[in-house]
């Protein structure tokens, strides 16, 4: 059975910045949790960041290819440089794929980390920038398939094609 990578936040954990969550019922990753097949990660919380938090969006319109490259910043509403914690969330999001032979993710969108289709612009005044968190942006860079929660059927049917023989 494939396993896959879930946003911490989207299983009910409390691990978001505000201290919430946003936990999903969706029947699908309610299945997979039946399954067994989840492997929970908060990459935000796993670098090393606190639970409340500031709000983190990602400087300038940039996404995380520019934070992993170091060539922009993820920063906080207070103003503070949180880049360093956001790429070593990522980096033990990534070793987690690695240990448990992950293939597929499913993170929340619109997270300076998780972000998989749409983040935040960095001016806090909630303006989207199609482009992808850091942890979404370093997996993605490693060959894993990342989904956001609206997404939940598409990566089921990939999981199946996985388990079938099929390629990624």
């Amino acid at each position: 059975m494939e396993p896959v990578l879930v946003s911490a936040c989207l299983l009910g954990e409390a691990v978001r910045f505000d201290g919430g969550d946003m936990r999903s019922d969706h029947a699908i990753l309610q299945r997979w949790i039946k399954e067994g097949r989840v492997v929970s990660v908060c990459p935000e919380v796993a670098g090393g960041l606190p639970v409340p938090r500031p709000r983190a969006e990602i400087a300038g319109g940039a996404g995380g290819a520019k934070v992993l490259a170091g060539s922009a910043r993820a920063i906080d509403s207070n103003g503070r440089d949180v880049s360093a914690w956001l790429v070593n969330g990522a980096e033990r999001a990534l070793a987690k794929t690695n240990q448990h032979g992950i293939r597929v993710a499913v993170l929340k969108e619109g997270s300076p980390s998780c972000g998989s289709g749409f983040i935040f612009d960095g001016s806090f005044s909630n303006t989207k920038v199609i482009d992808m968190g850091v942890t979404a942006t370093l997996l993605t860079q490693n060959g894993v398939r990342v989904f956001s929660e609206h997404q939940l059927a598409e990566a089921d049917a990939l999981l199946k094609e996985l388990e079938s023989g099929g390629a990624a």
